[in-house]
């Protein structure tokens, strides 16, 4: 029996992997975390299939998102992605990635976690939607509004509700598989701390 996706995962086999076994799984792990957070930032304004393709690089360049690694990169290292040609060579990007790192060790300074933080706006549960269609799924609603908001006031950069939104889906807070998928019943698997189910 073939599975039924949400159409978006089928562009190719990457695609459907990314979909089937890391999108929508609930992630409580810093580190994953802001990974997440830094590639969704690098992907606004191109397509997820060019964040996949570079995956491997990112994580090699950023030392596997090591957040106070990235919280302390100087200039010489910005230089040094600059001229890295495995990653999105963007300069307010990379800038953006380092001051965000920074401002995630205050928020575990604060919350204990930056996975305490973020869970804690939807009371530490899954946002379970119900759409039929892919065209229905919005691409901000309340909850992204509010942690964009929170996230600014924190000194956050190049975090938009669009941007947020698709992280939230990304990383489990919300479930926005569409009802017909295979994974919308089964989408709350938690990832142990090195990636596995």
């Amino acid at each position: 029996m073939v599975k039924q996706r949400c159409s978006w995962a089928e562009a190719n086999d990457e695609m459907k992997h990314y979909h089937d076994t890391v999108w929508g799984v609930p992630i409580h792990n810093d580190q994953r975390l802001f990974r997440k957070l830094i590639l969704d930032i690098h992907q606004a304004g191109l397509s997820w299939q060019t964040i996949l393709n570079k995956e491997g690089h990112f994580d090699e360049a950023f030392d596997y998102f090591d957040i106070k690694k990235v919280a302390a990169y100087d200039e010489k290292k910005v230089e040094e992605l600059l001229d890295n040609p495995g990653i999105i060579r963007n300069r307010r990007k990379i800038e953006a990635t380092i001051h965000n790192a920074q401002k995630v060790i205050e928020i575990q300074n604060e919350f204990e976690t930056f996975s305490n933080y973020l869970w804690a706006f939807n009371n530490h549960s899954v946002l379970k939607n119900s759409y039929h269609d892919q065209i229905d799924i919005p691409t901000t609603n309340d909850l992204s509004d509010r942690i964009t908001g929170d996230l600014k006031k924190r000194g956050f950069k190049f975090v938009g509700s669009t941007i947020i939104y698709a992280f939230l889906e990304a990383v489990g807070v919300i479930n926005d598989h569409v009802t017909s998928c295979f994974r919308y019943e089964n989408s709350t698997h938690i990832l142990d701390e090195d990636g596995t189910k």
